[in-house]
């Protein structure tokens, strides 16, 4: 079999090439009504956006006539910006309902979860999320669906995925908590993601860098919707953290660290982490901490406010009440801290917790920590890239994607109004047409 493979791929490689054609480049004209096309700065008046291939060509003042070749697309009346980025989803599972994923567990498998999946990227892309961060999922099916959203097959954001968050046994991430014995043994006969030891730690990050992560998460706390008592306190040893960043960062992925725990947040930056992901409880050390290391914090400040109402609900084991009122009483406090010191902030919402689509209602929480509407909207534009380490979205600016949403008003006004995005484009394809 491998010598007719070789030969077919020798056939192939040595037949003479076609001459093609190059087809015409594909040129849309964005007439737009205010335009925030480098968000921090002044927005521009009456603007025109040219995207030519998928990326942002030129920006110009005022409403340009475009050629006969090319597409026009009116958003004279609307507010133009960049896509949003939002740092923390979780599109495999229900999505903000946490009753029905536990009783549809044992009838529904991973094709269905995959469907699932789908439904989840599209409401996101439709809520003007152009990239995501998906920071815990099956790791193959998060990379399937990525895949086939970056070739055009399915509709949603870019997706950077984390596959398996990385915890030591018995953590926040270990799938086995709370199952009888049988059932747990089972669980750890085929689970990778766990580990104990700095050596083990870096095993871990290879196996999901393996299943192919593009960034690694791991869980440097205990976690709200876990089903393990003991609270939110730190798990994994300095050391253990050292080690999977240090072999993240020699495979060029960036670490997010799940930290509730104001021990584990200091660790985890003292150990070069890249994002602080929750952040729940603060002390002026670890703000200090942030600042020194330039630290992204992600603060996440939807989730523990769902969270909260659905364990109070019954839709969550009983064991997630008490750490989930702690995490929703501490987290304003400590996020106004943060905000006011001056450290970075990237937009993101642990959607999957809450539902789908409906990530905007960040924003308003954000600005209630004491962030302007302008600070929030960089949140998730320019500072997400550059937490991501991307240089190629977060703005409309020449040669960058061609990520753009439309609302109707200025967000800088009134920043809800980004909870109804009337329009959005995804690398130049438009995935919701102006309304």
């Amino acid at each position: 079999m491998l010598k007719k493979l070789l030969i077919a791929l020798a056939v192939t490689t040595a037949a003479p090439a076609i001459a093609q054609t190059a087809a015409p480049a594909k040129v849309t004209y964005i007439h737009a009504g205010a335009l925030l096309d480098q968000p921090g700065q002044a927005p521009r008046g009456k603007s025109t956006i040219i995207v030519r291939d998928g990326k942002v060509a030129e920006v110009r003042d005022g409403f340009l006539v475009p050629p006969a070749t090319a597409e026009l697309i009116e958003l004279n009346d609307k507010f133009v910006l960049p896509g949003l980025i939002d740092m923390h989803v979780h599109l495999w599972g229900f999505g903000g309902d946490p009753m029905r994923s536990r009783l549809m567990a044992m009838t529904m498998d991973d094709a269905d979860y995959m469907i699932q999946a789908q439904l989840n990227a599209r409401k996101t892309l439709n809520a003007g999320f152009t990239t995501v961060r998906d920071l815990g999922g099956n790791p193959r099916g998060v990379r399937a669906l990525r895949d086939a959203i970056e070739r055009g097959d399915v509709e949603g954001p870019s997706i950077v995925n984390a596959g398996q968050m990385v915890s030591i046994t018995g953590g926040h991430g270990d799938g086995s908590n709370g199952l009888a014995e049988e059932w747990s043994d089972a669980v750890h006969e085929h689970q990778i993601n766990t580990c104990d030891g700095p050596d083990d730690c870096r095993r871990a990050v290879r196996a999901q860098v393996g299943l192919g992560a593009q960034v690694i998460k791991f869980a440097a706390t205990g976690g709200v919707l876990s089903n393990v008592a003991g609270g939110l306190g730190r798990a994994m040893t300095p050391e253990e953290m050292r080690a999977l960043i240090d072999t993240a960062h020699s495979f060029g992925r960036k670490v997010a660290a799940h930290s509730h725990a104001v021990e584990g947040t200091k660790a985890a930056i003292e150990a070069g982490v890249d994002t602080i992901d929750h952040g729940t409880f603060l002390d002026d050390e670890a703000i200090r901490l942030f600042k020194a290391r330039g630290t992204y914090l992600v603060p996440t400040m939807i989730a523990p406010i769902t969270a909260l109402a659905q364990a109070r609900a019954g839709a969550l084991p009983a064991n997630t009440i008490p750490k989930a009122e702690a995490a929703a009483a501490s987290a304003m406090t400590s996020h106004s801290k943060a905000i006011a010191a001056g450290v970075k902030i990237a937009f993101g919402t642990d959607t999957g917790v809450s539902k789908h689509g409906e990530n905007a209602q960040e924003f308003a929480l954000l600005v209630k920590a004491g962030m302007t509407p302008a600070a929030a909207i960089r949140a998730a534009t320019v500072s997400a890239a550059d937490a991501l380490g991307r240089d190629d979205i977060g703005a409309i600016t020449p040669g960058k994607r061609a990520d753009i949403i439309a609302v109707s008003g200025s967000p800088l006004e009134d920043v809800t109004r980004l909870e109804k995005v009337a329009f959005v484009m995804h690398h130049g394809v438009v995935a919701r047409a102006a309304q």
